[in-house]
């Protein structure tokens, strides 16, 4: 069984700066409403074992950067990636494109890398394995939720990012009509732009760092990793999750 997941454009507004979330070398948990929820760990790897992991992902990962679909018109993905799943899961596809499903026994330090997200995040039990490879500041992924139903209602996503530095954005999806400060119909796109937002959050996710969504953030929220000009090195991105 399939099942297919659209990525969108980058949008104009990802070049603008939200306010940042506040941040230092603990753990950190902001409480979204509703049921939605993050945990942020800048140190979750110390800099010698990030150093190595991005050595190993880097040269030794099968990367690809495939040709997707976006509205229905063929599009370069806007980075590499390559997919790790256990066996007998079901196929996973997105944008019209079906990843090679790659055994976590050809690569044995994503084993190690997720026995310890394991144990810094009790109760998860992921599955597979999604990594990307941004090669500079103009690869991203634009705004997007992984609310595909293998994941289920109310999946833990958890994000582990080695070298360059790269912003994260978290903003509620948004309603048809918002009602403005004096009662006018207020577009989504304006609201979105407004500085002070509290529903739009940016973290900086550090080299060693741990990232994860939980609870309702799927359904509620999207996110994205934008273009950066300023981003001149590489960052890869390990994304561990649990198909159904």
């Amino acid at each position: 069984m399939s099942t297919k997941v659209t990525l969108k454009p980058l949008e104009a507004e990802d070049e603008e700066e939200p306010v940042m979330a506040e941040e230092d070398n603990s753990r950190k948990e902001v409480d979204l409403g509703n049921g939605s929820g993050v945990i942020y760990i800048p140190r979750f790897l110390s800099c010698h074992q990030s150093r190595d992991y991005l050595k190993y992902l880097n040269d030794h990962i099968p990367w690809t950067r495939p040709t997707i679909r976006v509205f229905g018109r063929p599009f370069l993905q806007p980075r590499e990636t390559c997919y790790v799943a256990s066996k007998g899961l079901r196929e996973y596809v997105y944008s019209g494109y079906q990843p090679r499903a790659y055994s976590w026994e050809e690569f044995p330090p994503l084993m190690d890398i997720l026995d310890a997200v394991h144990k810094a995040i009790p109760g998860t039990s992921f599955n597979s394995l999604l990594m990307n490879r941004y090669n500079g500041g103009n690869d991203y992924v634009g705004w997007h939720a992984d609310d595909e139903e293998i994941y289920g209602p109310t999946p833990d996503i958890a994000s582990v990012s080695f070298g360059c530095e790269r912003d994260f954005f978290l903003k509620k999806k948004p309603s048809k009509i918002f009602r403005g400060k004096y009662g006018e119909d207020e577009s989504p796109s304006k609201r979105s732009k407004k500085p002070d937002d509290p529903e739009k959050h940016r973290f900086a996710l550090k080299n060693g760092s741990l990232l994860v969504m939980r609870g309702n953030t799927q359904r509620d929220w999207l996110h994205s990793v934008p273009k950066r000009a300023k981003a001149v090195g590489m960052r890869i991105n390990l994304t561990f999750r649990h198909v159904l």
